[in-house]
């Protein structure tokens, strides 16, 4: 069996063990290949039986220049980056890693939280500068101090990330509203469920847990933002599309949006000219969320039995079997599932 992987740095930058893959065949690894079209994505691949993938785009071309090509294992739980419905019709199948970080991404969710409220690395970083060696009181501040305990949060998307991230908030006592198509009895456990202008007129801060779906994208854009409370702070560790960033720039520019701290943009990596980097009381970090080594062990360990099942011959973790659960549970909830 041959593998190959296109973009495995982000991955495993060097700190966890290509081992369960490699246990299992001869594996090329390439730290990146390419993130648009390009021929070079098909010459590394070669005749290889087996490709492992993140955001390394496969196409229709690419599988045509690769005859041998068995399965496509994506490193990730999204594989929008493949052409899959082509390669169902090739008989390939393309496997990803369904759950590995429900609690990765909550944590994450509420430390960009707290970071807005309390700025420890700012204040931190004040203090290795000299401020306070020199300042004539015994504390000082340099942004308002902000108490969550309780607020007000609502959560839009309350599937399993939403779920865990409103029993982190309600641990702190924070009062948690949520807006999901679907209401689950673990949703009902955590939150109480209203409507979506109901939760922008009522929360203090704001969490997109979301899928990207036509539905969703610009949900946070001007006519919606002017429906929230003054002040309001808003956390998106989901997909950077369900923002339109320029109405969000504005936002922050007047105070209506008093903060916003984002894990994930419009294009990624960001683009120099996104507005987002002038914006004032703005959190960016790299998407990040999911990048635990806890985490990526857990996607090394999935995907690697994914391309057992294939050796095995009966694939697991097939994207058309998900996809046919997604499509199913679309049309019943109203466009929005609540998975990960």
């Amino acid at each position: 069996m041959k593998i190959v992987v296109l973009d495995g740095y982000t991955e495993n930058p060097g700190d966890i063990s290509w081992g369960p893959i490699e246990a299992l065949g001869e594996v090329t690894v390439y730290d990146r290949t390419a993130y648009e079209e390009s021929p070079l994505i098909a010459e590394r691949i070669g005749d290889a039986d087996v490709i492992v993938i993140n955001k390394t785009p496969i196409s229709k071309e690419t599988m045509d220049k690769c005859p041998n090509l068995k399965a496509i294992a994506v490193l990730a739980t999204g594989y929008n980056v493949v052409d899959y419905e082509y390669a169902k019709a090739k008989g390939i199948p393309v496997m990803n890693v369904p759950v590995y970080g429900t609690d990765n991404v909550s944590q994450f969710a509420v430390s960009l939280l707290l970071e807005v409220c309390s700025h420890i690395g700012h204040h931190s970083d004040s203090v290795y500068a000299g401020e306070w060696a020199e300042n004539a009181d015994w504390c000082y501040w340099h942004y308002p101090m902000i108490e969550v305990s309780g607020k007000t949060a609502g959560i839009i998307g309350l599937g399993r990330i939403g779920v865990n991230t409103a029993k982190i908030l309600k641990a702190m006592n924070v009062n948690v509203i949520a807006y999901d198509a679907f209401q689950s009895e673990a949703g009902k456990a955590v939150a109480e469920y209203v409507e979506l202008d109901e939760l922008l007129a009522k929360s203090d801060f704001i969490f997109l847990h979301c899928p990207l779906f036509p539905s969703t994208q610009g949900i946070i854009g001007k006519e919606n933002i002017a429906k929230m409370k003054d002040g309001v702070i808003i956390i998106n560790n989901s997909r950077g599309p369900l923002i339109v960033e320029q109405d969000l720039y504005d936002a922050l520019e007047s105070g209506k949006v008093a903060a916003a701290a984002v894990d994930v943009v419009s294009t990624e990596p960001i683009k120099k000219d996104n507005v987002l980097l002038k914006a004032k009381n703005c959190i960016i970090t790299p998407h990040i969320s999911w990048a635990t080594k806890e985490a990526r062990e857990r996607i090394m360990n999935t995907t690697a039995e994914n391309i057992k099942s294939v050796i095995d011959g009966a694939p697991q973790n097939v994207t058309e079997k998900q996809d046919d659960f997604h499509n199913f549970s679309a049309k019943l909830n109203g466009l929005w599932y609540t998975l990960p």
